[in-house]
């Protein structure tokens, strides 16, 4: 925008600071504001270092399921029935509160994905939330 005085016909170059003035003093007030409350302190209880080692219980040994082709489930190499896979699963489940062992499952190429969901549904019906799958 062009503006022009008095007595000369060329128009000024010189910028309008009074925006730029308004802004800074906008953003001054907010930082004077806002930096009474970012600069309180915060209190925290961080946990102190222990020397001694925790004590942590050892896991118990994996559970190993194996779902064959004629759909017969095994026990780490015993064989059992669905049936009776609840009741295992719940007592170990209940032996280790906290620290179930890991449920490791193994289906041969040719077993039905029925008899795979009966048996998750089993697991997760005893609290068993540890379970993988393997070769």
């Amino acid at each position: 925008m062009a503006f022009s005085t008095a007595g000369r016909s060329v128009p000024l170059a010189d910028i309008n600071v009074t925006p730029l003035v308004d802004v800074m003093l906008v953003l001054l007030i907010i930082f004077i504001v806002t930096t009474p409350i970012v600069a309180r302190p915060i209190h925290l209880q961080l946990p102190q270092r222990v020397d001694r080692p925790i004590d942590r219980p050892d896991p118990p040994p994996p559970v190993t399921l194996r779902l064959d082709a004629s759909n017969q489930l095994s026990w780490d190499g015993a064989s059992i029935g669905m049936g009776e896979l609840r009741t295992r699963l719940q007592a170990q489940a209940w032996a280790h509160p906290g620290n179930e062992p890991e449920l490791r499952i193994a289906t041969d190429a040719g077993a039905d994905y029925e008899g795979l969901a009966k048996v998750l549904a089993i697991a997760e019906a005893t609290g068993m939330r540890r379970i993988s799958f393997v070769r």
